[in-house]
Order: C-alpha cells, then structure tokens, then sequence
C-alpha cells in the first residue's frame, strides 16, 4: 500500500510562500484592526479562503501557513514593543497612530519578523518594501517603508549590520 506524498518545493516555490504569507499577514493585521476580529477567527478566514483562492483578476498565491500564523501572531503579542520601535524611526510629528493603516499593519508584521524571528534584517526589509510596492505601486509609500525598516532592524539587530 502507497501513501501519497507532499510534492518536494523548490527554494524559490518556498521563497513564493513566504512572501505571500507576508502579504496575506499585512491584510490580516489590517482587517483585524479594521474589524476587531481575534487572531484564530482571522488566521481561520485566509487560511480557508484566501491562501490560493482563484478570483476574476487570477489566482492568489499560496502562503506558507506557519510563516503567516508566525507574523500575525508575533505581530499581535508584542504590538507595544512594535508599535514603541515604529514611533522611534517615525519623525515626530507622525507617530503610528496617525499613519496610513496599511501602513501600521506592515510596519507591525516587519516588525514581528525583525524581532522574533530569525530571517536576517535586509531579507526582511526587501521583502516588506515589496509588500509596500503592492499596496502603494505608484507612491512615496515604498521608500518611507524602507527607511523606517531600516531604522527599526539596526534597533533591533544591531548585530546585523
């Protein structure tokens, strides 16, 4: 008797992945602030209809799972910590409060992989500057992303650089 296997993924397929849960976590985050809903209700919702769903516009990438759970959670129990180190690169006048709220919700899952996890800072930053460029393709936003990015991996992981 055979048992199926899970197909072997590529490093790029793994990198596609990850870099969708990334996107998938800004929504998340953005929509539970927007609508109060909890972290196992959200995770719940893109886990079951949003990670390769197939829409008019095309298909929706598939996100790697633990990465997506790993930034939402992260994300929401160390908000203050997050938020705190935000308000730092931010110029004064601007404080997290008072910026875009796709914004705040990449600035908190940067955050929560800048802090709690292991990927290496510049990884992290491309990435996210990436992110902004989906949300914002035409704006100022992807630059600001980079330099308060920036600001808050040398806070985080001086070590890095």
């Amino acid at each position: 008797m055979t048992t199926p296997t899970t197909p072997k993924l590529s490093q790029a397929e793994k990198k596609q992945m990850r870099s969708a849960a990334r996107l998938y976590a800004v929504q998340a985050l953005f929509q539970m602030e927007s609508t109060g809903q909890t972290i196992t209700g959200i995770c719940r919702e893109f886990e079951s209809h949003r990670f390769g769903a197939t829409y008019d516009e095309g298909e929706l990438a598939e996100g790697d799972v633990d990465h997506f759970r790993a930034l939402v959670d992260h994300a929401v129990n160390h908000q203050a910590l997050i938020d705190q180190m935000t308000d730092r690169a931010l110029v004064a006048k601007w404080p997290i409060d008072r910026i875009d709220p796709v914004l705040r919700a990449l600035f908190r899952a940067a955050g929560a992989e800048l802090t709690q996890m292991a990927t290496p800072p510049k990884v992290a930053i491309t990435e996210f500057v990436d992110v902004a460029k989906a949300f914002f393709p035409e704006g100022k936003e992807p630059k600001f992303v980079n330099a308060v990015l920036d600001h808050m991996a040398r806070e985080a992981k001086p070590s890095a650089f």
